[in-house]
């Protein structure tokens, strides 16, 4: 039976370092998506990182590794981070909802679902907490979910994709108005899942790596 309220907040421990929220997040009742994932799956990476990256969703072999981008996905990004000249140990890398959305087919099976705006807030205050205590200077939304979730509902990845947009406070992240700035950038782009996906992934890769090169350059990258 599920305990959840559909917020985490509850859950979110004040004054906690990065391996404080992570220890946090895996007992976290926010919503119901933790009676069927096999486990939180918290953000990779150091307090000290310039560079979050915000993907959707663990998938099938992020939920049992209990790590972010572990999978297919995840080793085409290393490859283009690698190539837009940016080290991934210097990036933080995390989802918008920690736990694994799925449904069966053919028994075991597991089909990743798209994660619910119900969802995608109720997990909201850990990226908070997360961006928080980070405060980097640019954030790649990595797909249309984790746009949406940083900055609102109105955000379309083809049209807004590769373009420097201004942070919203932390606390305003997916509902903040037009002009509201905090410190850093954000720069979307597609989730490299859909890369894997594409009739043409020459191109879409292509596509990935000229935003990834915008990010870079925010850096002060070459």
């Amino acid at each position: 039976m599920s305990t959840s309220a559909n917020d985490a907040g509850p859950f979110v421990p004040e004054k906690a370092d990065l391996a404080g929220l992570r220890e946090a997040a895996a007992g976290c009742r926010g919503c119901a998506l933790y009676e069927d994932a096999t486990q939180t799956v918290f953000g990779d990476g150091g307090a000290g990182a310039r560079l979050v990256m915000v993907g959707e969703q663990p998938g099938d072999q992020e939920d049992r590794k209990g790590e972010p981008f572990v999978g297919p996905a995840g080793r085409l990004l290393d490859r283009a981070l690698e190539e837009a000249g940016i080290e991934r140990g210097d990036a933080y890398l995390t989802n918008a909802v920690k736990h694994f959305k799925f449904t069966r087919r053919e028994g075991k099976r597991r089909i990743h679902q798209k994660p619910g705006v119900t969802e995608m807030a109720a997990c909201r205050p850990w990226l908070v907490a997360e961006l928080r205590l980070i405060g980097p200077d640019v954030i790649v939304a990595l797909g249309a979910t984790a746009g949406r979730a940083l900055l609102g509902s109105a955000f379309r990845v083809t049209k807004q994709r590769g373009v420097p947009l201004p942070c919203p406070p932390y606390d305003r992240l997916g509902t903040a108005a037009e002009g509201d700035e905090a410190n850093g950038r954000i720069v979307a782009t597609v989730h490299p899942s859909s890369v894997l996906r594409s009739d043409d992934r020459d191109a879409a890769y292509a596509g990935l790596l000229s935003d990834l090169k915008v990010a870079a350059g925010l850096l002060g990258r070459p």
